[in-house]
Parts: C-alpha cells; structure tokens; sequence
C-alpha cells in the first residue's frame, strides 16, 4: 500500500478522490431505489461525509466504524459542504495495511505530554494546601491515568474532539478559573484548581482511545461524572483531604454541567461550582466557534451549528498593535491575559 497522499482537507467539490481514509461512522439506510450507505471518512486534517448509492451499496454488508479502507469516488456537494460519492471501496485487512494514526486520527496542536507536563507544572505552582497538591500530583501522575490523559479527547464530536483535547480543555479551564480567582480572591482557589484538573477526568473511560471515538459500556452505562467520583475516591483518601474540603470538592464535580437538562446530577450551590461551570462552558464554546471556520478570514458566516442551533460569523477584529510605554499593560493585567486556543 502506497503512502497516504491526499488528505481531507484537499477535497473540492469536482475532483476525483483515490486513497486511503478511516471509515469514522457507517450507517446504512434505506430508500424507495434500495439500500444506500451513508458514511463519514476521517483523517488527522478532517471529516467529510460519503456515500454509496444502490445498486453499488448491496455489495457491502458489514461496514463498521473504525476500519481502514481505499476509497474512490468524486467529490461533489450537498447543502454547499463537500460530500464524497464513492463508486469503490475495500475494506483494508489487519494484515495488509499497518496504518500510520498520526495520519488519520485528529491531534490537538500541542503534544498532549506537554500538556501534561503544563499542568502538573500548573498545580505545583498555584496550590498551596499540601494535601490538595499531593491529590493533584497523584492524580496527574498516576500509572493508569497517564496514558488514558494522553490519548484522551475532550468529547466525542461537540468540542476538543481529537487526540490530547481532554488535557487542552482540562488546562484551558484550568488556567481560566485560576484567573478568576485573581478577580474574586474569597473563592477557595486551590479546591476549585484541584476540581478544574479532575471535572473530566471520567472522559478518559467514557470514550475509547482507538481511531473511532465510541461511547464505552461504562460510559454508557455511568456516563463521566460518575467515572470521575469513583476514580478519585481512594485517591481523597490517600491524600488525607479534610471531609469538608472533599465534599465541597465532589459538589464542584457533580455540578459542573450546570443544569439538570444538560446531565448534571446536582445543580451550583457554591460560587466555586458556578465558576467551574461557567469555565467549562466558556472553553466548550470558544472551542466549537473558533473550530467551525475553514479559514481565519474575517467576513464569513460558518454552516449551520447544530450543537449551538444558530449559524457563526466571524467579525473583523481590531488590530493588535505592539504595546508602547504610554499603552503598556499594568503588570497585573498582563498575567491575566491567558491564551485561548483557537
């Protein structure tokens, strides 16, 4: 099997595509003319939607997320977003083609060791009750944390959805609650810092690590709110956490979706719990909005965002100039001037 050439991102409407792609969803429908295939093919530069009409679809019984195949086809358009027609397809077997993942599975910019590092580096610095520094420390540094953490996305499809998203949205909100902190010194800093690091550690079980991103049984089962609670429970109390800090604590945890409707088992009754829901929320949507552009040019308006129900338009923007001595920023201002992946 050659090397992979053609990649997502290089898919116009009105060109033919050859190579290999990662079948990331496989569902097969029905129409009045007979069976068709509705599929989406996945590599590290994207997704896009495929399909297989009759009487072509009848030649494949069984394909499934996850399975590599060769595909050809021509690239065309539905609702004005690139869809591919396929006219062939095989299914590549385990023996004739060892695939690359960094080719075909979605990363996040930065090497998720990094992150990993970032933060444990982030809880060494900013937390100052021991006991709430040696949990975090136990928690980043576990043996079978650490490789699930790295590999883990943030979500299955709505937000960091790719290979390190879990410790980017964990770091990102992580660096906006401390910043929040800053604003409103009353907050219990180092409880909401411990929360912020643990509020999805549960997504590392909910979903498989694999090429096709899939709900497990425990995830389906518990969902990560609850995977979360049991995985830091011993951990508490090898840590020796005062019983109120650690009640507070898994309040923040359980109440992070913020509302029943959207999965959270106890509403915010702390200003900590509002704070880590309000972060949360915020690196979720900053993160779908600022993933929906195909180009960051301004003057656009994006497809319709399902999970947001509303299209986006990405505005002009003030330009950054270079700061002078009559405009620099006070000293304080500047340390709270965290970046936001975009």
């Amino acid at each position: 099997m050659t090397q992979k050439t053609q990649f997502i991102q290089d898919l116009v409407p009105g060109q033919p595509a050859a190579d290999v792609f990662l079948l990331g969803a496989a569902r097969l429908g029905q129409a009045k003319n007979g069976p068709f295939w509705t599929l989406v093919l996945q590599d590290a530069s994207g997704e896009i939607e495929a399909k297989i009409w009759s009487p072509a679809a009848q030649s494949y019984a069984d394909l499934a997320a996850g399975q590599f195949a060769f595909v050809e086809g021509q690239v065309g358009a539905y609702r004005d977003r690139p869809q591919v027609n396929i006219e062939r397809l095989r299914v590549l077997a385990p023996e004739e083609y060892t695939p690359d993942l960094a080719l075909f599975v979605p990363s996040s910019d930065e090497p998720p060791e990094g992150l990993l590092e970032k933060l444990t580096e982030l809880c060494r610095a900013e937390i100052s009750h021991a006991p709430w520094r040696k949990f975090c420390a136990k928690v980043l540094s576990h043996p079978d944390f650490r490789d699930k953490l790295i590999e883990a996305p943030g979500a299955k499809n709505v937000h960091h959805s790719y290979r390190g998203g879990l410790l980017e949205h964990t770091l990102s909100v992580a660096q906006l609650v401390l910043s929040i902190c800053d604003r409103y010194p009353a907050l219990d800093r180092d409880t909401l810092l411990a929360a912020a690091v643990c509020h999805d550690l549960g997504k590392a079980w909910e979903l498989t690590s694999g090429p096709a991103r899939d709900y497990t049984d425990a995830g389906r089962l518990l969902g990560h709110i609850v995977i979360t609670l049991e995985l830091v429970e011993p951990l508490l109390r090898k840590s020796n956490i005062e019983p109120e800090l650690a009640l507070h604590f898994k309040h923040i945890l359980v109440a992070h979706h913020g509302e029943y409707e959207y999965g959270s088992p106890r509403r915010p009754k702390t200003a900590e719990a509002f704070v880590l829901h309000f972060a949360d929320n915020i690196d979720a949507k900053m993160n779908q909005i600022f993933g929906t552009f195909e180009s960051e040019d301004p003057g656009q308006w994006s497809p319709y965002v399902r999970t947001l129900e509303r299209y986006l338009y990405n505005p002009p923007r003030t330009p950054r100039e270079t700061p002078t001595k009559n405009n620099k920023p006070r000293e304080k201002d500047a340390q709270c001037l965290l970046p936001l992946k975009a």
